[in-house]
């Protein structure tokens, strides 16, 4: 039992040794930080304004980023509706036509109708075109004709209709130039 004592106070004896030396660690450490910790004032503008730097070169490229999104979806979405397009001239010209059976010619103006639903949907607007003045950007002409009716570069009649969504112009409108 003698012995036991003996050994547990040794063992005691190295804790404390231990701890002691771990606190001397633990406190060289912090001592260590507290140096770090104290930068020079112009190491800490020079970090300051790096980092003011990296902050508004990130915010400018969130917008630039954005707004490719937003660019390459407006064009993929107006490759789509350039080939879609077709269909509902060829839908209003079947609407136009007359035929005795008034059941289909409805069928085919509420097939219509869903086409140009699901095309404002999607921000696309007619370009209008009768009675405007033309505008390069917005119509083609394929002919012009004098009328004295009409005003200078006054639009006659369509041939084709145009569409855009918002600015960008999917298809212009085909039209018959006065004067």
């Amino acid at each position: 039992m003698a012995e036991e004592k003996q050994e547990n106070l040794e063992k005691d004896k190295k804790q404390d040794v231990s701890k002691k030396e771990e606190n001397k660690s633990t406190e060289n450490q912090k001592e260590e930080i507290k140096h770090k910790d104290m930068v020079p004032k112009q190491d800490y503008d020079e970090l300051d304004d790096r980092y003011k730097r990296i902050l508004a070169e990130f915010e400018n490229f969130k917008k630039r980023s954005g707004k490719e999104r937003e660019g390459l979806y407006n064009s993929i979405l107006s490759d789509v509706i350039e080939v879609i397009l077709p269909v509902v001239d060829n839908l209003e010209n079947a609407v136009k036509v007359e035929t005795k059976d008034e059941n289909y010619k409805k069928g085919i103006e509420l097939v219509l109708k869903q086409f140009q639903d699901v095309l404002a949907s999607k921000g696309v607007q007619e370009i209008k075109a009768v009675g405007e003045t033309f505008d390069p950007s917005l119509h083609e002409a394929v002919s012009s004709i004098q009328d004295e009716n009409l005003g200078e570069k006054e639009i006659a009649q369509e041939y084709r209709k145009g569409y855009k969504i918002g600015n960008r112009v999917i298809r212009h409108s085909m039209v018959v130039v006065a004067n």
